[in-house]
């Protein structure tokens, strides 16, 4: 027993580095990613395999980045535009954000409500939805900042469960080597959306804001703040990659699942990510389709607070208003509100019969204009000596932001002329 003492104490001292990357990484694979994976997957088979590890540089990068504007500015992304530059840049940055972010909470709501009722089929989708959201709420409301994390730190941790299910059912070890290096492209309209949707599902603006803005929290919730040094960054650094990681490694493991078990039993028609997990359940066993719904509602309780807390800290920036979970509700008020009015918002969006597709589809529209608007910021921040001194960007990480921002760019003038 003693033998295995320094490993886990060593485990131990590395899940304390953990913290924002981590959530943000997992909360990047969402229950509307999911969704966009097991599409993939399902029609598609293994052929996507290679974008997730093609993705894990461009999210690393930018990760770093965003964490680095926070730690150095002691601003979230909003504060520094409003403090650096023009206005019409914040009002474009706040009309192209907050309304998909809203959409994205409606659309996860939709789904976490969904694979609710699957597991507990007594009680309505909606139900499970209005349940699943008050409880987040409340934890938010009364928990500690750094209780408050430590609990989306283990949630994180419930998204392992696919890295079981696909080896659940015999697997060609060889199919999947090949198709994770040797990426694969079909020059037909149906990849190319599918190929756009999964770079928006992993590349999502809401993690810009939420890893800048939850910097500052941290630090705000040390009881010694000390000026930024190595240490700091290089504590940071190792977070944002166990989180990109982590991130790619749960969408690589997802499109495993359903290209090896779905597409071989041609089941390509994937609309919800409650098809997904309904379709497994005959194919390979109760415990596949368990595990897969369990992630859902794990990333679920992730994203909400992820995304309504995004929405909060935009606004409360944009108005020079104090914000963030290391203060109690007492003292911002306003952004626990507008926390609430979002999830309020997210729910009401059912009470409408908005279908979570339909909502899941204009969210990615907007996505695909957001993200190369914000990773153009993004970089400018970073190079701007004023801003941030001695940490501007590196070589390294302004080719790969500049790539990125290509990609992005390319993404978005490919949709728009296949929607033409």
């Amino acid at each position: 027993m003693s033998r295995h003492h320094p490993i886990l104490h060593r485990i131990h001292r590395f899940w304390k580095l953990l913290g924002p990357g981590l959530i943000t990484g997992a909360s990047d694979d969402d229950p509307s990613a999911i969704t966009t994976f097991s599409q993939a997957g399902a029609r598609y088979g293994l052929s996507t395999l290679w974008m997730a590890i093609a993705a894990f540089p461009f999210l690393a990068v930018l990760q770093e980045t965003c964490a680095r504007i926070g730690i150095v500015s002691g601003k979230g992304l909003t504060g520094v535009v409003k403090a650096h530059y023009p206005k019409w840049i914040l009002y474009v940055l706040i009309v192209l954000s907050c309304p998909a972010f809203l959409f994205n909470i409606g659309a996860d709501v939709a789904i976490l409500g969904e694979v609710g009722h699957l597991l507990f089929n007594s009680i309505p989708a909606i139900y499970c939805s209005i349940g699943f959201t008050l409880i987040l709420f409340v934890f938010m409301l009364l928990l500690s900042y750094k209780k408050l994390t430590a609990i989306l730190k283990f949630l994180c941790l419930i998204l392992l469960v696919y890295l079981v299910v696909p080896f659940l059912t015999s697997q060609k070890t060889g199919s999947i080597i090949r198709h994770s290096f040797i990426p694969a492209f079909h020059f037909e309209k149906n990849f190319l959306l599918t190929v756009i949707g999964l770079t928006g599902a992993i590349i999502s603006p809401y993690i810009f804001f939420w890893q800048t803005s939850s910097e500052v929290d941290a630090r705000s919730a040390m009881i010694e703040r000390k000026k930024p040094g190595r240490l700091t960054f290089l504590i940071m650094r190792t977070d944002i990659l166990s989180g990109a990681f982590f991130a790619v490694l749960i969408m690589y493991f997802i499109i495993l699942t359903t290209g090896s078990i779905l597409q071989h039993e041609n089941i390509s028609q994937i609309n919800t990510v409650k098809d997904a997990a309904i379709a497994l359940r005959p194919l390979a066993g109760n415990l596949s389709y368990i595990l897969f719904s369990i992630g859902i509602i794990g990333t679920g309780f992730l994203i909400i607070p992820v995304l309504s807390s995004s929405i909060s800290y935009i606004i409360m920036e944009a108005f020079d208003r104090r914000s963030g979970f290391s203060k109690s509700p007492g003292e911002v008020k306003p952004f626990y509100i507008i926390i609430g009015t979002a999830m309020v918002f997210g729910v009401s969006m059912l009470g409408f019969g908005i279908s979570p597709v339909k909502a899941l589809l204009f969210t990615t529209i907007l996505y695909g204009f957001t993200a190369p608007f914000l990773i153009a910021i993004i970089l400018h921040i970073a190079n701007n000596k004023k801003i941030m001194g001695e940490f501007c960007n590196s070589r390294f990480s302004n080719i790969v932001g500049i790539i990125a921002l290509i990609l992005m760019l390319t993404t978005l003038i490919v949709f728009v002329f296949l929607m033409l």
